[in-house]
């Protein structure tokens, strides 16, 4: 083809506004060189721009009438065989292809997702439906493999945006068309006077070419390509990886037409306008063969339909918010306007229903030579559309209706302000019909206030009016093996769990048994996936305890992307909760609370003693490695859970049980007189520590553990911070080191010292941290504190209040109840008792003993001496009996014990 005219003005004009040939030409002719590369091709290729209602029109009428046996299209090679589920979904949705185990990559890119979303105006989908439901016809996917997309990604530009439905997956899109020249873009933006990319393409592209015949529109895309070509800034890792994924896509296109005998006249290339004004050399299907595809890694991937929406899509590649859902109101547009019936798979899900059957193709049309339509489509002065009143007026009706039931104030004259408003917007930006974003501004000028009364401001209300934020859905023959075998599970519930929004599921299965298979199902969906896609409301899942009754808020539509990454994981919940509990296991950086947390999920959730054993065993290593002490709390409970749940439903302990307590007293043992002292390691810490030795001592003692070395461990600490120091007072009196009546006069020479007054609140909280290691000390904190409150003055007392109060607040709010509870004991319950009460730990008088004469001696020692005899000869005392006229002289000589036991019995 000859674009000699087109040549010839563009020189004059670069000569003229460059004061001379020179880059300006070079760039001119240079564009006009690639659309007629492009042009010439023998395989014809048709460029596209990403969800453009224009490109979709194109693309159907072009079907129609070449009718092409082959179509080519960029998108990743290893995602042809699920576009053939895409008719049991309800578009917009978005091809993924998913891994969790990387090889070959790095493991901080773990997982690896990428995304292609497809909505029902795009040009591809157009494609895709002819190709899958015409007779004879091969749809090829030439572009990179998922594998390749990491493969050439630098590290740092790994995406970290978190969307709803697309996560931080890696978005792929076909014919990604935007100005890369920062530059470029302001100016288009300013002198076109639009906000943002979206609204000047859709001004200055979308309808200018949305009545354009297929000449020209191919050569003005192949134009607008070149230009944001030749235009974008040399970054050079960006710009190699668009060549070779010009020089992949072309060279799997030769490999097809070799394999096949294909005319290259018989084919249809779809890609961006972008690619399509390449200059590689392997461009073309006479193009070199130079350039070799590298082999992939061994990362498995696994692919699968997601849903998509408008908002994610616009999210994911940088579009203005409402601009996908106006680009399927302009497609509904086209489509009435230019009368051309666009192509739909059979049996699409969500579609209407055709009321007859489609007209069958008709017979392909001569192709006569392209002519330049460049030349004069850029000569022409842009068509003034005229104004569609009854459109407008519709349009401000609607949106001062929807403000109404939003809360907005407003009326007919906010209607009337709203329809002039958008044409003197349009007005003043050079245009004589209002486009929705003319209208959406005047909107908002007329009827937003400076506070939003509901949940939806004008913006947002408008972006729904013009179709809204419209969500796709996977039909449930295109879920993965897991995802069915849920849905089959829960059947019996009779909800309909693959509609978006919340259902209430309510299961009885005290009478209703059955139930009890979706309970446990429901348990294990709610551990795996996102908070609110299984929430339960009622009832709870504890270790061997049975559900009586239960109620779920389930929302597995609205969550359905993450039930069908789960399947990618397994092909059963049970499989894939397994994997998942090993794998936190065995994580590097797990810690023995971690591990011990997966040992009771594999009880609760899968009732797997074998699973349990493995996972204990792993925790056993865990805690012989850890040099730290910052889980012991953590360890301490779930150990004793779990010691509780064997002792109670098993006929013995598992053996793994056995090897953890007797590790872990050893282990605590030996870490024990540094906790004491470290800084770092917490009261918290050192009391949980205590209490598994001493909780644990008596099962520790009798699987062969040494007493001796818990001794040795506590007469080697030494603390100095108040509390630990408390801590280690609890433990001497627990192993009998120390008296209590010794501690009792250490507190007081604490109460009693102006020194250590400000600290004894810190020796408070160590003594209430020590109600767990050792709760027989309840009666003496509760006697400590009495005295506290008893004999310090009022200057002292009341400052020191606020910290005692945050000090049980914070440290002891579990032992508070023992507290309570022992205080009530104590003290006395009626106030008209209070004067004549004495606190149990003070001295009290004791009353003198009244000792009986024994008269003839011990009479029943005397009538029953086989006792006396049996323990004289254990002893090896041997001898005769004697007589004690007077008695026994030892009761007599030593009273003190029998006065004692008499005062125990009489009280």
């Amino acid at each position: 083809m000859s674009f000699e005219s087109l040549r010839t003005q563009l020189q004059e004009a670069a000569t003229t506004f460059a004061d001379g040939p020179g880059a300006l030409e070079g760039i001119l002719l240079g564009m006009v060189d690639d659309v007629d590369r492009a042009v010439t091709e023998p395989l014809e290729i048709f460029p596209v721009c990403h969800h453009s209602p224009s490109s979709a029109v194109a693309m159907a009428r072009r079907l129609r009438d070449k009718q092409p046996k082959v179509i080519y299209l960029e998108l990743c090679e290893d995602m042809a065989p699920l576009l053939t589920e895409l008719r049991n979904c309800r578009l917009p949705v978005a091809v993924q292809a998913f891994s969790s185990e990387v090889d070959g990559f790095p493991a901080e890119w773990s997982p690896l997702s990428v995304v292609a979303p497809i909505t029902e105006a795009s040009a591809e989908y157009q494609a895709i439906a002819y190709a899958l439901d015409t007779p004879g016809v091969e749809l090829v996917l030439v572009d990179r493999s998922t594998d390749h997309v990491f493969q050439w990604q630098r590290p740092e530009s790994r995406q970290t945006d978190d969307e709803a439905l697309h996560g931080d997956a890696v978005g792929v899109e076909i014919g990604d068309l935007r100005p890369r020249f920062a530059e470029l873009e302001e100016h288009l933006l300013h002198h076109g006077k639009v906000r943002h990319w979206s609204e000047w393409w859709h001004q200055y592209v979308e309808l200018p070419l949305g009545d354009s015949d297929h000449d020209t529109y191919r050569q003005v895309m192949f134009l607008i390509g070149s230009l944001f070509r030749r235009l974008a800034p040399g970054d050079p890792h960006r710009v190699r990886v668009d060549e070779d994924r010009e020089r992949y896509m072309w060279t799997r296109m030769r490999e097809h037409l070799a394999a096949t005998g294909t005319d290259p006249a018989d084919c249809l290339y779809v890609c961006g306008a972008f690619h399509a004004a390449s200059r590689v050399a392997e461009f073309g299907v006479a193009g070199s063969d130079g350039f070799v595809i590298s082999p992939r890694s061994a990362t498995k991937w696994q692919h699968g339909l997601i849903p998509s929406s408008h908002a994610a899509i616009e999210a994911q590649f940088g579009l203005a918010a409402g601009s996908v859902s106006i680009a399927a109101t302009e497609w509904a547009k086209n489509l009435r306007r230019t009368k051309v019936t666009p192509f739909q798979l059979e049996g699409q899900a969500g579609s209407r229903k055709k009321t007859r059957k489609p007209p069958a193709l008709p017979a392909a049309a001569a192709e006569l030579p392209a002519a330049d339509q460049l030349t004069g489509f850029l000569q022409r002065p842009p068509a003034l559309d005229r104004l569609d009143e009854a459109e407008l007026l519709g349009w401000s009706v609607d949106i001062v209706r929807a403000a109404r039931r939003n809360g907005y104030l407003a009326s007919t004259a906010d209607a009337i302000a709203v329809f002039e408003t958008s044409i003197l917007l349009a007005g003043l930006r050079d245009r004589a019909r209002p486009t929705p974003y003319d209208f959406q501004d005047a909107a908002v000028t007329c009827i937003e206030k400076d506070v939003v009364p509901g949940r939806r401001d004008v913006r947002r209300l408008v972006e729904i009016m013009m179709g809204g934020d419209r969500i796709g859905q996977v039909g449930y023959d295109a879920l993965p093996p897991l995802a069915r075998d849920v849905h089959d599970r829960l059947a019996p519930l009779n909800l309909a769990l693959h509609q978006r929004g919340v259902r209430r599921a309510l299961l009885d299965i005290a009478s209703e048994p059955e139930l009890e298979p979706c309970s446990n199902l429901l348990w294990m969906l709610r551990y795996l996936l996102p908070h609110g896609a299984a929430r339960p409301i009622m009832g709870e899942r504890e270790l061997g305890e049975r559900p009586i009754q239960e109620s779920w808020d389930l929302a597995l539509g609205t969550h359905q992307r993450a039930l069908i990454e789960l399947g990618y994981e397994g092909v059963s919940v049970e499989q894939v909760l397994e994997q998942r509990l090993r794998r936190n296991a065995n994580d590097p950086q797990a810690t023995t609370a971690t591990v011990l947390e997966s040992v009771e999920d594999a009880i609760r959730y899968l009732h797997s003693p074998c699973l349990a054993g493995e996972l204990g065993a792993r925790a056993l290593t865990v805690l012989s490695g850890e040099r730290t002490v910052d889980g012991a709390p953590e360890v301490l409970r779930r150990t004793r859970r779990l010691l509780a749940y064997y002792r109670t439903n098993e006929p013995v302990l598992p053996q793994w049980t056995e090897q953890f307590v007797r590790a872990g007293y050893a282990h605590y043992c030996t870490l024990l007189p540094t906790a004491f002292t470290d800084e770092e390691a917490g009261v918290d810490q050192v009391a949980a520590m205590l209490g598994f030795l001493f909780s644990m001592e008596s099962l520790a003692l009798s699987l062969g553990c040494d007493r001796t070395q818990l001794e040795l461990a506590v007469a080697q600490s030494h603390p100095e911070e108040p509390s630990k120091v408390a801590l280690l007072w609890a433990a001497q009196v627990h192993l009998g080191t120390l008296s209590r009546a010794d501690l009792r006069a250490r507190c007081d020479a604490l109460l009693t010292n102006p020194m250590s007054l400000p600290s004894f609140p810190r020796y408070l909280s160590g003594f209430v941290h020590a109600l767990d290691p050792v709760p027989s000390l309840v009666d003496f904190v509760v006697e400590t504190m009495s005295n506290a409150f008893a004999h310090l003055p009022d200057p002292l007392l009341l400052p020191w209040l606020p910290t005692l109060i945050s000090t049980l607040r914070a440290k002891g709010s579990q032992f508070v109840p023992l507290l309570i509870r022992e205080a009530g004991r104590v003290f006395p319950g009626r106030l008209a008792t209070l004067d004549e009460w004495a606190p149990p730990w003070h001295d009290q008088p004791a009353a003198p003993a009244v000792r009986r004469n024994s008269g003839q001696g011990s009479a029943l020692l005397s009538a029953h001496p086989a006792t006396c005899d049996a323990l004289a000869d254990l002893l090896g005392c041997a001898g005769p009996w004697q007589a004690a006229p007077s008695g026994a002289a030892l009761l007599t000589r030593h009273p003190d014990t029998a006065v004692a036991v008499e005062a125990l019995l009489v009280t």
